[in-house]
């Protein structure tokens, strides 16, 4: 708008009245246009026979008999990763097995049990060395672990002679410190709209299968920068120098070959009584078919497959683990354990999963950034015994 101004720098008095006759026009004319649109929704709500009304009501769908326990979770829940509105999360009073509470300090991160239930169970029947271990579920940063390496002394003695000071046993302490494991799966925005899509299973299968592939790994081989320690990580003896701190191996008589199977009887027997009877052959698929082409000089295999659905396939009677980040048969390489490996490692982690939902980092997808605390270490280096393909 031009303002012609007076010598005083006030405006003309024939602008401002030009101002107020066109601000009048238009709110007229708003007025009116309001008019005109109601009158065509109500002419437009009075052609709607009774027929239509029923038929639109049909089409609702029809609500639970019962109550879901968990559907206001739920709700809340797919509404948070839909479009990151946590107010039915903070208005939610759920028991404490049901939903941990969401920490606002952190960015909306949260906890959602049947999310966490879901990842936990396929870890439990991916990550190989998670099915045999010993896992713990700690609340600390760490878990240690107390081995008692030594025997207490003790010595005949007459009746009348006098005792003597007989040794005192030694103890050892593994401290297994917990890492974060983390994966960053990613969702369109169209796709978290659709509410027929199942939030929870896809999120829960894309962290499970990241989560795993990276446990399994570090469980076998591990450097423990950053990331739990594996079994193969520890320095290799030959099992006549076995030593605390080390694990012991039997060589296979060949560089990176077999010669009969001589050598795994010798690994069997090279496990302490008091082990093998919980004990497990470790190796990956490759190594698997060589080992169950191997026979007795009678012809016979000592390989047998599992008699029922579900029973791990045995060797010399005992159960085989097929674990794919156990390394190839190969020169010097360490190829198959055998252990008890409830008693050699321990797993530890806490129990819960963070989520954090970031709808900004990647537009126009929605990133979900989760994390676990998990940490893992030999914790009795007695209870594992290593094959090595090499000739000594």
């Amino acid at each position: 708008m031009t303002e012609t101004k007076s010598g005083a720098g006030q405006a003309a008095p024939g602008a401002a009245e030009e101002m107020k006759v066109a601000m009048r026009d238009f709110m007229r004319d708003l007025s009116t246009f309001k008019g005109d649109v109601e009158a065509r929704l109500q002419r437009q709500e009075g052609r709607m026979s009774t027929l239509d009304r029923k038929s639109h009501r049909g089409a609702r769908p029809a609500l639970s008999a019962a109550a879901e326990v968990e559907a206001p979770h739920r709700k809340a829940f797919g509404a948070y990763l839909r479009v990151g509105d946590d107010a039915g999360l903070r208005g939610l009073e759920l028991e404490g097995k049901a939903m941990n509470t969401a920490v606002a300090g952190d960015g909306g991160y949260l906890v959602d049990p049947q999310t966490a239930e879901s990842i936990r169970s396929v870890l439990h029947s991916t990550a190989s060395i998670r099915q045999i271990a010993n896992v713990v579920n700690v609340e600390a940063t760490s878990f240690d672990v107390l081995i008692d390496t030594t025997e207490a002394g003790a010595g005949w003695a007459g009746e009348t002679d006098p005792a003597a000071e007989t040794g005192t046993p030694n103890l050892e302490r593994i401290s297994i410190p917990l890492h974060e494991l983390s994966a960053l799966p990613k969702a369109s925005q169209r796709l978290l709209d659709d509410a027929a899509f199942d939030m929870e299973g896809w999120l829960a299968a894309r962290v499970a299968e990241k989560f795993a592939r990276a446990e399994a790994a570090a469980f076998v081989e591990g450097d423990g920068a950053d990331k739990p320690t594996g079994f193969l990580a520890h320095a290799h003896v030959a099992q006549a120098s076995w030593e605390w701190g080390k694990l012991g191996y039997v060589a296979s008589g060949a560089d990176g070959a077999f010669v009969d199977a001589d050598p795994l009887i010798d690994l069997v027997y090279a496990l302490g009584a008091q082990y093998r009877a919980n004990a497990t052959f470790v190796m990956n698929s490759k190594t698997a078919g060589v080992v169950r082409k191997l026979k007795d000089g009678d012809g016979r295999f000592y390989w047998s497959d599992g008699l029922a659905s579900g029973e791990p396939a045995r060797l010399l009677g005992y159960p085989v683990l097929i674990a794919e980040d156990m390394p190839d048969i190969g020169s010097g390489a360490t190829a198959v354990a055998f252990g008890d490996f409830r008693a050699g490692y321990t797993i530890a982690e806490r129990p819960d999963l963070r989520l954090l939902r970031d709808p900004f980092s990647a537009k126009p997808h929605v990133l979900f950034y989760a994390t676990k605390r998990v940490g893992g270490d030999v914790s009795d280096f007695a209870a594992i015994k290593l094959l090595k393909f090499s000739v000594s």
